[in-house]
């Protein structure tokens, strides 16, 4: 537990640090993308999923045509990897931090730049766990003095990372630790103490620093009464959910897309540039640049009726499926928060209800729905704070959009299979015809 706590502080110092640096620098690019003309932003995202293909697929190599020899190391990747999927190295590494490919760190970092800060549709949330993860795990590969370092160094930079950037110390850790699972890495008093220490870790940089890397809208109107508040927390959670979990499934399905990445890119960015030029047309300029605040301002300072924010909701999504799909380096946690904001502000009218209350509870209905992280969603609704109410009437928006993201995907699961079965099917109802000619030959 000693040396857990001590990896997880330092894990936690040099991953935070090195999150705010790279998110400085994403930032800094988006904002300078957000600023040009119109014709700018539609291009510079496909200018950045270019370098992206190039740097990944072009300069990084894979164990079966090229040598793994140390001097290779940071651009090796191993045979059948999803090179841009960062999310999936860092599940597949939970509880066995010891194969985290920190050396691989640089190439993806170059990567992320050239996804997130040129203003691809994807978020920052997971290059800053996949960053933090991999600070901590090069800073306990040092031997074998510091080997004992290297899990809860690791655990501990990638709930910093998170913190850090969201600003909220249990965001980190829940979400750290729920990700985890999905590798059936044991909520253990190790991993626990570790991510609980870097997670406060994390948000102390942020406060220190005054960090505003990310903007979350904190509910400040409560429902009037008991019948608001359940109208809302259904309505909401279960829209928000619905489609945060339609589109967690058709990303997860760009990301493991096995066609070459010269067709990727095309396809994926043809569509992405379509998405881009239709929310420039439905919205505004700054909704088809970046994860999706700019949708977020928009949604908020000009009124749309609700079949316009529904359109936006949905066109955001396909944005992010296209990125995905392109070969794009980066999170889906952000897009969510935007996804399910939009949603949840087109029942706003329609229920009598503020738009920043509808707005959080659609937000933290995507991080429960589509991204299936119920705790960190509940985090961050406790971490925002606001009207007693109004944060209850959130907790219920996760519970049920989790419930509706659940079952979303598994009807995505059964009709994804059933082209399978009917193959399947067809092959054994013929097996006994194929038996009965043969035995009259």
């Amino acid at each position: 537990m000693v040396i857990s706590a001590l990896g997880g502080l330092l894990g936690g110092v040099v991953g935070a640090l090195f999150v705010v640096g790279v998110t400085w620098v994403l930032k800094a690019g988006m904002d300078f993308v957000s600023a040009q003309v119109t014709w700018v932003l539609v291009v510079t995202p496909l200018v950045g999923l270019a370098l992206t293909t190039l740097v990944l697929q072009g300069i990084g190599r894979s164990e079966e045509s090229s040598a793994p020899r140390r001097a290779h190391a940071w651009r090796t990747f191993p045979p059948h990897a999803v090179r841009a999927d960062i999310t999936g190295e860092v599940v597949d590494t939970a509880g066995v931090e010891e194969r985290f490919s920190w050396r691989l760190v640089p190439i993806r970092a170059i990567a992320i730049v050239a996804t997130v800060g040129f203003g691809g549709a994807m978020g920052t949330e997971a290059p800053a766990a996949y960053l933090g993860v991999g600070a901590g795990a090069c800073l306990g590969d040092r031997g074998r003095r510091w080997r004992a370092l290297l899990r809860p160094a690791a655990v501990g930079g990638g709930a910093a990372g998170v913190a850090a950037l969201m600003g909220i110390a249990l965001v980190g850790t829940f979400y750290m630790l729920e990700i985890g699972r999905r590798h059936r890495a044991p909520f253990s008093a190790e991993r626990v103490i570790a991510a609980v220490i870097g997670g406060l870790v994390g948000w102390g940089i942020n406060m220190a620093l005054g960090l505003d890397l990310i903007r979350l809208i904190v509910p400040e109107e409560p429902p009037s009464d008991l019948l608001q508040a359940v109208k809302t927390a259904l309505f909401i959670g279960l829209l928000s959910g619905v489609i945060t979990a339609l589109a967690g499934a058709a990303i997860y399905q760009a990301k493991k897309w096995r066609a070459a990445p010269h067709i990727r890119l095309a396809l994926g960015g043809l569509a992405a540039a379509l998405t881009a030029v239709t929310l420039v047309i439905v919205a505004a300029p700054s909704a088809a640049v970046g994860p999706g605040g700019g949708s977020i301002l928009w949604a908020e300072n000009t009124g749309p009726l609700p079949p316009a924010l529904l359109a936006v909701a949905v066109l955001r999504a396909l944005a992010t499926i296209s990125a995905a799909a392109a070969g794009g380096c980066g999170g889906i946690f952000v897009p969510f928060l935007a996804i399910g904001d939009i949603g949840g502000r087109v029942f706003a009218p329609g229920l009598d209800v503020g738009k920043d209350l509808a707005g959080a509870a659609g937000a933290a209905g995507g991080i429960a729905g589509g991204y299936r992280l119920p705790l960190t969603a509940v985090a961050m609704v406790l971490g925002l704070g606001g009207p007693r109410v109004a944060t209850l009437t959130c907790l219920a928006a996760v519970a049920v959009a989790a419930l509706a993201g659940w079952a979303a995907g598994r009807t995505v699961d059964r009709v994804s299979k059933l082209p399978y079965l009917w193959k399947r099917r067809g092959r054994v109802s013929a097996a006994p015809e194929r038996h009965h000619g043969a035995a009259a030959r």
